[in-house]
C-alpha cells in the first residue's frame, strides 16, 4: 500500500504546487471527459497505483482551480495545508463519526471543535453543534429542530405523529434570502409555497417594519429564517433589530450565516453581527471561510433538546456512551458519516484565532481593491456596499446596453479568474466572492485587470 499512497502524495502535491498558475477553469468538455474516465464495466482486478495514475491523468484536464487565488465563483474557499493533511487522515483512519463507540477519537475531536467553533463565532457555549455537509442540511436540520420546538410549545409532538393534523407553521423569510431555505421547508413538510416574505432593503437586508407587520398578521407556531451575509451582496441583515421582534411573539428565529457568520472573528467585522447570538439557531459553512475540504458545514442549535429531538435516532443495536460521550447521530440526519471534524479541528489549531481572523480580513481587503479598481472604470457599476467579501457589479456597453453576461462569458474564457453571473434587481450582474486563503491583493489587481480587459472587449 506504501507505494500508492506515495504516489498518490506526489499527484497532489504536484497539483497543488501549479494551481497558482494552471488556467483557472479547464477547457476540457464533459463528452471528453467521460471518454477519458470511462469504458467497459472492469471485469478484473487492476493495480491500484495503475489505476490511481490513470484517474489523476484522466480527470487532470477537468480539474477547476477552485484551491488558487483568483477562484471567485459560489462563495468557494480553498483548502488550508493543516486541513488537506487531516482529510488524508480521515480516509486512511476510515472512521465512522455517527456514534462514540464506533470512534472515541472522532467523538472527541468533533467534541473539542464544536467549542472552538462556539467561542469563535460567538454563540452560546450551551449549544449543540452537527457537522454536516454545508448550509442545505444545516439549513434543514436547523429548521427541523425549530419545527420540533414550535409545535411542542403548542402541545403537538411532530416526531411522533407526523405533521396531518399539526397545528399549522408560518414561515416568514426575508425576500433575498438564499434558496436553500426554499428547498429545508420542501425537505421538512412545510412547503415552500407558504413562505412569508418580508421586504429586503437594496442591498439585499431584511427590513425589520416589514417583518413586524408580517409577524402581526400571523398566529400561532412561527419560524422567521434571517440571514448574515446576502449571497450576491455580502449585507447582513439587522439583527439587533430583528431578534427583538421575533421573540416578542414567541417565535423561533433561524440565522443563515453561511459565510457572513465568519464575520464574528474580525474585530473590524464583528459589529455587523451585532444581536446574532441571540437567534435559536444557526447556519455556517467551514468549506466557504474556514477553507477546509469539501464537504463541511455546521448546524447550531440555542436549544439542544429540540435539536436532539429532531435528529437521533435510536435501536436495540445502536449502543450509546455515558451522557458525558458525544454521539454524532444526534445532531446530523445521517447516522453513518465521515469524521467531518478532523479537517475542521486542524484548521482551527492551525490558524489559531488570528490567523482565520487575518485570512477573512486579508479576503475582505482584497474584494475592496477588485470593486475599486473596476469601480474606476466607465461603464462598470458596483451595485453593493462592500462591506465583507462580496463584489456585485453590472457592465454597460457606450449605448447603456448591459452586457454583464457577455462580459462573464469573456472573463471565463480567459481563464485569468473565474466569476459567475446572477440577477439583482430584475437585472444580470456579475458576483465576486474573494473566499480563498491564497488571494493576495496582486491576484485581486491581475482578476480585476481581466475583467476590464473582458468589459473593453466586449464593447
Amino acid at each position: 500500500m506504501s507505494a500508492v499512497l506515495n504516489r498518490t502524495r506526489e499527484l497532489a502535491e504536484s497539483f497543488l504546487s501549479g494551481v497558482d498558475t494552471r488556467p483557472v477553469f479547464p477547457n476540457a468538455t464533459f463528452g471528453e471527459l467521460v471518454q477519458a474516465l470511462g469504458g467497459p464495466l472492469p471485469e478484473e482486478s487492476q493495480d491500484p497505483q495503475v489505476v490511481i495514475e490513470n484517474f489523476a491523468a484522466a480527470a487532470d484536464p477537468g480539474l477547476v482551480a477552485t484551491p488558487g487565488p483568483r477562484y471567485f465563483g459560489f462563495v468557494t474557499g480553498g483548502s488550508v495545508p493543516a486541513a488537506i493533511a487531516a482529510e488524508w487522515l480521515t480516509a486512511a483512519w476510515d472512521q465512522n463519526a455517527g456514534l462514540h463507540v464506533l470512534s472515541p477519537a472522532a467523538a472527541a475531536i468533533e467534541h473539542v471543535a464544536a467549542g472552538w467553533l462556539l467561542e469563535l463565532l460567538g454563540l452560546p457555549s450551551s449549544a449543540s453543534v452537527g457537522f454536516v455537509t454545508g448550509a442545505t442540511v444545516a439549513n434543514t436540520t436547523a429548521l427541523a429542530a425549530a419545527r420540533h420546538e414550535v409545535l411542542r410549545r403548542v402541545g403537538w409532538d411532530v416526531e411522533a405523529d407526523g405533521l396531518q393534523g399539526a397545528p399549522r407553521i408560518t414561515v416568514i423569510a426575508g425576500r433575498q434570502a438564499h434558496a436553500s431555505i426554499r428547498n429545508a421547508t420542501r425537505f421538512i413538510g412545510l412547503g415552500s409555497a407558504g413562505i412569508i416574505y418580508a421586504d429586503s432593503d437594496d442591498q439585499g437586508r431584511m427590513i425589520p417594519a416589514s417583518l413586524e407587520c408580517a409577524m402581526a398578521e400571523t398566529s400561532g407556531p412561527t419560524i422567521v429564517c434571517a440571514q448574515s451575509g446576502n449571497v450576491n451582496t455580502g449585507a447582513f441583515d439587522p439583527m439587533h433589530e430583528i431578534e427583538p421582534i421575533v421573540h416578542a411573539k414567541g417565535a423561533w428565529l433561524h440565522v443563515d450565516g453561511a459565510f457572513g457568520l465568519w464575520a464574528a472573528v474580525s474585530k473590524s467585522l464583528a459589529h455587523q453581527l451585532r444581536g446574532v447570538a441571540a437567534a435559536d439557531s444557526w447556519t455556517v459553512d467551514g468549506h466557504k471561510w474556514l477553507n477546509v475540504p469539501y464537504d463541511s458545514g455546521f448546524v447550531i442549535v440555542a436549544h439542544p433538546a429540540a435539536h436532539r429531538a429532531a435528529m437521533s435516532q435510536t435501536a436495540e443495536y445502536l449502543l450509546r456512551g455515558g451522557d458525558e460521550e458525544r454521539e454524532g447521530q444526534d445532531w446530523t440526519p445521517e447516522a453513518s458519516r465521515r469524521a467531518r471534524g478532523n479537517a475542521v479541528y486542524a484548521a482551527i489549531k492551525s490558524l489559531g484565532r488570528s490567523g482565520i481572523e487575518q485570512m477573512i480580513d486579508r479576503c475582505c481587503a482584497c474584494a475592496r481593491v477588485i470593486a475599486a479598481s473596476l469601480g474606476d472604470q466607465p461603464g462598470v457599476e458596483v451595485l453593493n456596499d462592500v462591506v465583507l467579501n462580496q463584489v456585485l457589479v453590472r457592465f454597460r456597453s457606450s449605448s447603456g446596453e448591459n452586457v454583464t453576461p457577455d462580459v462573464a462569458r469573456r472573463i471565463q474564457q480567459d481563464r485569468i479568474c473565474w466569476a459567475g453571473g446572477t440577477q439583482w434587481q430584475g437585472e444580470p450582474a456579475l458576483r465576486i466572492s474573494v473566499s480563498g486563503w491564497k488571494t493576495t491583493e496582486d491576484d485581486a489587481r491581475t482578476s480585476a485587470a481581466a475583467m476590464i480587459a473582458a468589459h473593453r472587449d466586449s464593447r
